[in-house]
């Protein structure tokens, strides 16, 4: 990419391709020399390849090329959750990807298909947005309706209606767009709530309100008498709503539109859907009109779910990039299969050296130390309790560690560090008093944490990994031991904490192979978890955990070690499974790409 490229954007189906080439004609008969356009056509799958290369033969030069980029792949996890109504289609939601689609691109503009372009679209491609997110023009329908005004201040939320922009013609941001974590937080607001009047345009409003760039009106002039323009000023024009030169007649500057449609690829074909259009047409767009007004009245009277809908999206805007960031790589790895990987950004942690660790506690400095963190940790987890920073709502199955008579690895699914806390009110509800509970870390835990939790990961009956043999002897000698003094050592088999992931993951075997060699006990513990009320630090709901509590899985007598370790370990995965689909009422499925 270079200063001289041009990025353009649309999206269509095959019943709007004729008037994409309208479109392309038009910016063909204004393109300058001196730069490079670069359209793109995002579609999915249902665009022929004759069509395609009917439009990339017609309109490709040596300073413009156009390219479909089909992507359903991209969208598949999201396309359900597209609302649609009359004439629209998902592919109005299809914009919305761009930033992340082409990570390289700095910029771009996206336009409908129903433009047509009066001036280079260079001039638009290069105004500057600062840190802006979008650069776009006030919707002049919206102007025109009262009931409109209302829904956009009192159910989008936008400081005033005259601030609510058009969507058909933008100028992205995409950098800016990509450091807010502009696509998760579109995603976050999908799945919470149904905007039903403007679908792609009012979560484009909602998110990026407050950080818009206004251009000149004549970059988007509806055919309607709304902002008054001098024809010199008209740069754009944009047959949105029922607006369409090739359904009616009359319509407002239809003589530029059939200008660039009488010299495009299409010419006869638009000339022929014109004489075929039903005249039923602009009453049933009238009637949509008067359904759509009636729809905008009840929303904004809507007080109460106006007020819900906006603390959503405050709290989905206030979400941290870094966090946003994090999702996206669980949602990477899960494609790729990378289930033990780490997605978090921990301090990078040094070796453990032997005798550096008192696993067992023996030294009195150890015991006072232990002690010490011991009780902080506990007015900690008071505290948090009690201001519902962590939330247990149900204990299922607590009689299966309560009435455990041995030592016992016991194993949950890692997903925040909430979980240890969880787990330490479990222990507390068990009634093992005079059994400790051990917590295995990882290496860089122990050495690298700072502050309170470095307090804890080092003193809190924590049993720290290390790239040290020697060191591992240790770490191994100590934990047959406190399984044989009939203590419980927590182990997290899935190896890597995901933030608030859901599912349970594939399971390495070390922990089962511990407690084969121990003949010990598995005691299998997954936790589910809700959106509480309460929003956190990083703008992301604190979750409500239900703490499922499995039964007791022990080694087959006349088995070898190994094969018990396996045995034991497809059963846990098995109990995780079962409390996963049973909690959720969701199968138990990895979207890992093929």
């Amino acid at each position: 990419m270079n200063n001289k490229d041009v990025n353009i954007f649309f999206s269509c189906g095959e019943r709007y391709v004729p008037f994409f080439g309208v479109a392309l004609q038009s910016i063909v008969s204004h393109a300058s020399k001196a730069r490079n356009y670069i359209v793109r056509c995002l579609y999915t799958n249902n665009i022929s390849e004759e069509i395609k290369n009917r439009l990339i033969d017609t309109y490709s030069r040596d300073n413009m090329s156009v390219e479909f980029v089909d992507v359903s792949e991209k969208i598949k996890d999201y396309e359900s959750k597209f609302h649609t109504r009359d004439y629209y289609t998902k592919s109005t939601y299809y914009r919305l990807f761009i930033p992340e689609l082409y990570p390289e691109l700095d910029k771009a503009v996206y336009l409908d298909c129903d433009i047509v372009l009066l001036d280079d679209v260079a001039k638009l491609y290069d105004e500057e947005l600062g840190d802006d997110f979008v650069g776009a023009v006030p919707d002049e329908s919206v102007q025109l309706i009262d009931e409109f005004k209302l829904y956009s201040e009192k159910r989008i939320g936008v400081e005033s209606y005259r601030r609510y922009f058009n969507a058909g013609v933008l100028l992205l941001n995409c950098k800016k767009l990509r450091e807010i974590g502009f696509e998760s937080k579109f995603i976050s607001l999908i799945d919470a709530v149904t905007f039903n009047v403007a679908q792609d345009q009012d979560y484009l409003n909602a998110i990026c309100k407050g950080n818009v760039k206004f251009l000149s009106p004549g970059w988007d002039k509806m055919p309607i008498d709304g902002v008054k323009l001098d024809e010199k000023d008209l740069k754009l024009i944009h047959y949105n709503l029922s607006f369409k030169p090739w359904l009616a007649d009359g319509i407002k500057y239809e003589e530029y539109f059939w200008k660039y449609s009488d010299a495009s690829e299409f010419a006869s074909e638009i000339r022929e859907k014109k004489e075929k259009a039903d005249k039923d047409l602009k009453k049933i767009a009238d009637e949509q009109t008067e359904n759509l007004i009636r729809i905008c009245k009840e929303q904004a009277d809507d007080e109460v779910e106006n007020a819900r809908i906006q603390r959503i999206i405050k709290s989905i805007m206030d979400r941290s990039p870094e966090r946003l960031e994090i999702i996206k790589k669980i949602k990477e790895y899960e494609k790729k299969g990378w289930f033990d990987k780490d997605v978090e950004n921990d301090p990078e942690g040094r070796t453990i050296m032997p005798g550096e660790v008192d696993y067992t506690r023996k030294k009195i400095s150890s015991k006072i130390m232990t002690k010490y963190a011991y009780f902080v940790a506990r007015r900690y987890l008071n505290g948090i309790i009690k201001s519902g920073d962590i939330v247990v709502k149900k204990i299922n199955g607590l009689e299966n560690f309560a009435n455990l008579k041995s030592g016992a690895i016991i194993t949950c699914n890692h997903f925040s560090a909430m979980d240890s806390f969880a787990m330490q009110i479990l222990y507390d509800k068990s009634g093992h008093k005079k059994r400790k509970m051990f917590k295995v870390i990882k290496e860089g835990n122990y050495t690298s944490f700072p502050g309170f939790y470095g307090l804890l990961m080092r003193n809190c009956y924590t049993l720290p990994l290390s790239s040290n043999m020697t060191t591992m002897k240790e770490f191994v000698t100590a934990v047959n031991h406190i399984l044989r003094e009939g203590n419980f050592v927590l182990i997290y088999p899935e190896q890597a904490m995901w933030w608030n992931y859901r599912k349970p993951r594939p399971l390495k075997k070390t922990a089962f192979k511990i407690a084969a060699e121990n003949d010990v006990p598995v005691l299998p513990v997954f936790i589910t978890m809700k959106d509480g009320e309460k929003i956190g630090p990083d703008g992301f709901p604190t979750q409500e955990f239900t703490i499922n509590v499995g039964k007791p899985i022990y080694r087959t007598e006349g088995f070898s070690d190994s094969k018990n370790a396996k045995d034991m370990m497809e059963e846990n995965f098995g109990v995780w499974k079962k409390f996963y689909e049973e909690e959720y009422n969701l199968p138990l499925q990895y979207n890992i790409a093929e």
